[in-house]
């Protein structure tokens, strides 16, 4: 029988934060050395975590840290939200945010393999410390650093973080930074897709240009009604419209409610005519203005400068121009150049519960 007692149990589970029936069989495996034994409960962990690797963990908190000259955001997933939402969980992805800053990791693996902040062990090593506790799969995904002066934001106890990097001389001042929160809220809230129009390619414009074209073609009822009267004689006239849609037409052609009363066919008849028309249509003036304010609107929702600043209550108007009205009454530069916003679980597919399913795989 290995040489320990009690209290070394109670010391291992401690050190480790493991069952207390799983320190005393590592004791008695390590026959009573204490630092064995804490290599053995790792060991025996790495084996349960990699059987367990393949379970999605698409749960988990969005950990910050800054320091003034540098911030960082990262993502650390679980399986559940009771352990997402646990405290040792939010602190370690805190601490390896602190990491993040601290040692300014090239990429995910020099992370996992630098010494964790106010620790002696790897990030790695730390992720598998806590999994010994929870026995979830634990997965570290992602991080992003950001120097310089920023702003942070966490929304909803770690399901969102933001941060909003600025150019300013007024980095200290209490007015910026209140600004700088309310712009990240903004940006939690509604997940711009870029900072400013200047940041979207000619590419990516001329795609979005494309789409919305093909969009307003797919949409007869939104067609100007100057093409909309030609696809709608040429329907009549070559009669590709039923007779009650062509009955219906004639009747309620100058009803703004005309769509009502055509059936689903000759709606997708119209489309696919103005389909067919697009050559002669994208040169139509009404339908180009139409299309660019389209585009327009899609820009001033999808840019976080153009985007109506959401707190009505402090500034009317767009994020930029609550900037600069900020700027103005404290004297100050100020200049927004870029953001991150991250989201726990974005893009991760999660595993649809078959509860049925499952009770019965464990009664068999």
């Amino acid at each position: 029988m290995a040489a320990f007692t009690a209290k070394d149990v109670q010391a291992l589970r401690e050190k480790t934060n493991v069952g207390m029936m799983d320190c005393k069989k590592a004791l008695v495996e390590a026959d009573g050395d204490m630092d064995k034994a804490v290599d053995i409960l790792r060991e025996k962990g790495l084996a349960t975590a990699a059987k367990k690797a393949s379970r999605v963990a698409a749960e988990g908190v969005i950990g910050l840290y800054s320091d003034g000259s540098a911030s960082a955001l990262v993502e650390l997933n679980c399986e559940t939200d009771f352990v997402g939402n646990g405290p040792e969980f939010k602190a370690l992805a805190n601490q390896i945010a602190k990491t993040v800053v601290e040692a300014k990791p090239a990429d995910l693996d020099a992370l996992l393999a630098t010494t964790i902040s106010e620790g002696s062990v790897s990030v790695a090593d730390a992720i598998q410390e806590l999994f010994l506790q929870i026995r979830e799969n634990l997965k570290l995904r992602r991080f992003v650093l950001v120097e310089g002066t920023a702003v942070s934001y966490i929304h909803g106890g770690g399901s969102v973080g933001v941060l909003v990097s600025f150019d300013t001389n007024a980095a200290d001042n209490d007015e910026f930074v209140a600004m700088g929160k309310n712009i990240a809220m903004q940006v939690a809230a509604m997940n711009p897709e870029y900072l400013s129009k200047e940041d979207i390619s000619a590419d990516e414009l001329a795609k979005m240009k494309s789409i919305t074209i093909d969009s307003s073609l797919n949409k007869p009822e939104s067609l100007p009604k100057p093409i909309l009267r030609k696809l709608f004689e040429k329907a009549c006239n070559e009669k590709l419209f039923s007779d009650e849609d062509i009955a219906a037409y004639e009747e309620q052609k100058n009803n703004n409610f005309l769509f009502n009363f055509l059936s689903k066919e000759a709606v997708a008849t119209l489309a696919s005519l103005a389909v067919a028309g697009k050559e002669e249509y994208v040169n139509d003036k009404i339908f180009a203005g139409a299309v660019e304010g389209r585009i327009k609107k899609q820009l001033k929702e999808t840019c976080l400068l153009d985007q109506t600043f959401v707190r009505s209550d402090l500034f009317d108007g767009t994020v930029a121009g609550y900037v600069a009205d900020v700027a103005k009454k404290i004297g100050a530069e100020i200049k927004v150049t870029g953001y991150t916003r991250l989201a726990k679980g974005e893009g991760i597919e999660k595993k649809a519960d078959d509860f049925a399913a499952e009770v019965a795989s464990m009664v068999k």
